[in-house]
């Protein structure tokens, strides 16, 4: 995943685009950068950000970002902003995106006599590659379309341009782009929360394949109206965003709650207390106590000073390491107790699985675990939120492949979709064997319908594709 944030300002911008790219931290732990604009001469700034944080590293570099229009990102991927000059002049891009067909799309561009020059991350630099589909363009919208017209994947971005930004959204929405406004000036980005400290109050959510100018003069330009079709990830709201940030309005931490709020009305357990697995169960785990109308208790306390997320290794079996290191179980509160535990998701199993050693280990004497998204079972096409875990690494795909004694790839698609239906007696099987793995008593999960109806929109304005692969990408 990544993050973008952008400052469209009427005095010098840096200090707001420091601060609400930081906002964005949570979306990425490899690599951040920042580029301003001043009298047309661009600068910009790019740092490795792994096992480190965003601030002390871009810190040094403020005195020289001058200019009063920048964009700044955080990234899982490649090195970012990228600053090109073409015949639409020179301009600095930021994107969040996943493009499926990148090694087709290299050779189409080198194809046209274009040459790539960062190879930093050792395969060509995607945000690169979506410079030089945009330069093909007459203009910048002309170019835009380039890019929703041959990308297989998902792309929104930010282009940096001497007076102003451009913002192009997925033209299906699966990543968001917001915009704020204080007074005359702009701030645009991927999570709404980024700007409110900054004195900045929403604006404009732009729409899917959508495309608006930015300015201090233009405000808010409408370059390419939205599309109408909206698949926007579902998974923002369930575990990416930050609580208090909103998509398409809809307050995250408000549909996690809700989350909570319908598994507990319809669970049957009983239990002493309900606890979440921080961070993102905390909403639902609220939610839960409300429905099922038992007591809300930390059992288990984030570690955050010093093993941010920030800090997480390459190396898998250290990335464990560090997650079991920042959860600290409480014994007086678990000790004979019977306790409900909320997380968001299952992908591997592992992490989850070490968990519930832990509270049984400190005295916890049943554990019954409630997630607030259906199972896995898709690796995603869209974004980069699964990038290195392929669907064999899912632990619902095991489990499956486990029941049929072949590979999940090779089911007929009625005998796959019946593990995704809720009701069937597959289901029934694929959660059973998943609760032995993790090691619980009990085991449930919420159901896509659950999902569509916590976040208030409907199915088939969600992208839903990790869950039961019914979002497609077609090209136009």
């Amino acid at each position: 995943m990544s993050g973008f944030f952008g400052v469209v300002s009427e005095r010098p911008c840096i200090s707001d685009l420091f601060y609400g790219t930081d906002y964005h931290s949570h979306l990425g732990t490899k690599r951040a950068g920042m580029a301003t604009f001043d009298n047309g001469q661009a600068h910009q700034n790019i740092h490795n950000i792994q096992n480190s944080h965003f601030r002390p590293k871009f810190a040094k570099d403020l005195a020289e970002m001058t200019g009063n229009v920048g964009i700044g990102v955080i990234s899982d991927t490649e090195a970012q902003p990228v600053v090109v000059n073409s015949h639409l002049g020179r301009f600095a891009i930021a994107t969040v995106s996943k493009i499926n067909n990148i090694d087709v799309l290299e050779q189409y561009c080198l194809d046209q006599h274009q040459q790539f020059t960062d190879l930093s991350i050792g395969r060509t630099n995607p945000t690169e590659l979506v410079a030089l589909l945009i330069s093909q363009g007459a203009d910048f919208v002309e170019g835009i379309k380039n890019v929703f017209s041959r990308i297989s994947g998902s792309c929104s971005m930010l282009i940096l341009t001497p007076t102003g930004i451009i913002a192009a959204r997925d033209r299906y929405g699966r990543t968001p782009i917001v915009v704020g406004r204080r007074g005359k000036d702009y701030a645009v980005a991927s999570e709404s929360h980024s700007y409110v400290n900054l004195g900045y109050e929403t604006h404009y959510f732009v729409g899917p394949g959508e495309v608006v100018n930015i300015s201090v003069d233009g405000g808010v330009q409408v370059l390419k109206p939205a599309e109408k079709r909206l698949q926007i990830c579902s998974f923002l709201w369930i575990y990416y965003g930050y609580p208090c940030t909103e998509y398409e309005g809809i307050n995250t931490e408000e549909v996690r709650y809700n989350l909570g709020r319908i598994m507990g009305q319809r669970d049957t357990v009983d239990a002493d207390f309900v606890s979440p697995i921080p961070d993102s169960g905390i909403g639902m785990a609220l939610g839960y106590s409300n429905g099922r109308q038992i007591p809300y208790k930390r059992g288990i306390l984030k570690y955050t000073p010093t093993w941010s997320r920030s800090f997480m290794p390459v190396n898998q079996s250290d990335r464990a390491l560090v997650a079991k290191m920042k959860l600290i179980p409480s014994r007086a509160v678990l000790e004979g107790k019977e306790v409900v535990f909320c997380d968001d998701s299952i992908v591997r199993g592992t992490q989850l699985r070490d968990n519930v050693k832990m509270l049984y280990d400190y005295g916890a004497k049943r554990v019954h675990v409630r997630i607030s998204c259906p199972p896995l079972v898709h690796g995603c096409s869209f974004l980069n939120f699964s990038e290195s875990k392929t669907d064999r690494e899912l632990i619902t795909r095991r489990v499956i492949e486990e029941l049929e004694g072949l590979p999940a790839a090779s089911l007929p698609p009625e005998k796959l979709a019946a593990y995704q239906n809720a009701d069937s007696q597959e289901y029934a099987r694929m959660v059973e064997v998943l609760r032995k793995h993790v090691g619980v008593d009990t085991l449930m999960f919420n159901t896509i319908d659950d999902v569509a109806a916590a976040i208030g929109l409907d199915r088939d304005r969600l992208c839903l594709h990790c869950f039961d692969a019914s979002s497609q990408d077609t090209l136009a």
